[in-house]
């Protein structure tokens, strides 16, 4: 059964979810993508552990996203949060671990395990690139907007049509058939969950955002040692599944694999890797 537990730092309880061990193995954390939180974790906890990983699962919620509280910075990169991770781990009492991340998850993971070599086991990256300048300072300036309540209730509706809008576009703010998706739309609870967890975190959901936009991947996989495996599921963005060439030739240790869509898939290949390199 998940647990939900809080673990002080010192910007405040840090929420997390998490899967005791039922065996011997390394504790893996799960980061997830913005804008949500460890919520959408659970599915692929439960196949992990299915899949026949035996260390404990642990899937924080982002400083600034989920029940997590703010981050200590106004304006927090992605080294910042990575730290926080790190210091997570400590108050865990966990000196070394497994990492997976998930898009923004992915740029906490791979920062990780580039500045704590000594704290990192191997390494799952999921979704992770890193964007042309003149494109990348379009995205800072327009995919996660400031948003304040008001009092008509207009931004319920936004944050609805925020994450509808990020499975039929991307950018999700240029709406027009050469930026249309062509997957098929979250079903309405899952839309609902998302919505709730922009809402919830409604000041701070840009900073873990702006902090991934912000980060230079390809700069800081050659400083990591640990073993990599780059995941291609079916159901990627086409840009994230082009950037794993790139990636595999800047990583001293890596390898790609491709996964359909589900947990289930994910989380053999996933495990598979962990029991080869760790």
């Amino acid at each position: 059964m998940i647990e939900r537990a809080f673990v002080r730092l010192a910007e405040g309880q840090l929420h997390l979810r998490r899967l005791p061990a039922s065996g011997a193995g390394l504790p893996l954390l799960l980061f997830h993508a913005s804008p949500a939180s460890s919520w959408f974790m659970q599915g692929l906890m439960l196949a992990l552990r299915e899949a026949g990983y035996a260390g404990e699962i642990i899937a924080p919620d982002t400083l600034g996203n989920g029940d997590s509280p703010t981050p200590a910075e106004d304006a927090p990169d992605i080294p910042y949060f990575a730290g926080s991770m790190r210091r997570l781990c400590e108050a865990l009492g966990h000196g070394r671990v497994n990492l997976y991340g998930t898009h923004t998850g992915a740029r906490i993971a791979c920062e990780f395990a580039a500045a704590f070599p000594e704290t990192t086991g191997s390494l799952i990256l999921d979704g992770i690139t890193e964007y042309p300048d003149d494109f990348r300072e379009e995205v800072i300036a327009n995919y996660a907007p400031t948003v304040e309540p008001d009092e008509y209730g207009r931004h319920l509706i936004w944050a609805f049509n925020f994450c509808r809008d990020q499975a039929l576009y991307f950018p999700h703010f240029k709406k027009g058939p050469e930026t249309r998706l062509g997957g098929v739309m979250p079903p309405p609870e899952v839309l609902h969950r998302i919505t709730l967890d922009v809402l919830k975190a409604l000041d701070t959901y840009p900073l873990p955002y702006l902090a991934a936009f912000r980060y230079r991947a390809f700069e800081r996989m050659p400083a990591i040692a640990a073993p990599v495996l780059l995941l291609k599921p079916e159901n990627e963005l086409a840009l994230l599944n082009a950037s794993v060439a790139t990636a595999l030739d800047l990583l001293p240790d890596g390898r790609a694999a491709t996964v359909p869509a589900g947990d289930a898939p994910k989380a053999q290949t996933i495990a598979s890797f962990l029991k080869e390199t760790t």
